[in-house]
């Protein structure tokens, strides 16, 4: 697989995880929230709350990272924004 596309959206990436690490068709895309709950094989969580199960899926509520972080944290970089850390990721 490949890392995303430069220029690419946050939902976009999202997607782009959520199917394995290719964009899916667009008409195929799915919200945020539910890209990440797909990323993360999790159902009905917030954003965050998927995310940061993804990263750790011990990791408590009260420990969850912010967005920039635990994107960060998923794709092993740092200071990068979210979008740039999730087109990072090499699936």
């Amino acid at each position: 697989m490949a890392t995303g596309t430069a220029g690419s959206s946050f939902t976009s990436e999202l997607n782009r995880l959520a199917n394995s690490g290719t964009y899916p068709a667009l008409t195929a895309y799915l919200a945020p929230v539910g890209a990440a709950n797909q990323y993360a094989g999790t159902t009905g969580k917030a954003l965050l709350g998927a995310l940061n199960l993804e990263a750790d899926p011990t990791r408590q509520p009260n420990e969850y990272k912010g967005l920039g972080a635990v994107c960060n944290e998923l794709a092993g970089t740092t200071d990068l924004s979210p979008t740039d850390a999730l087109r990072s990721i090499n699936l």
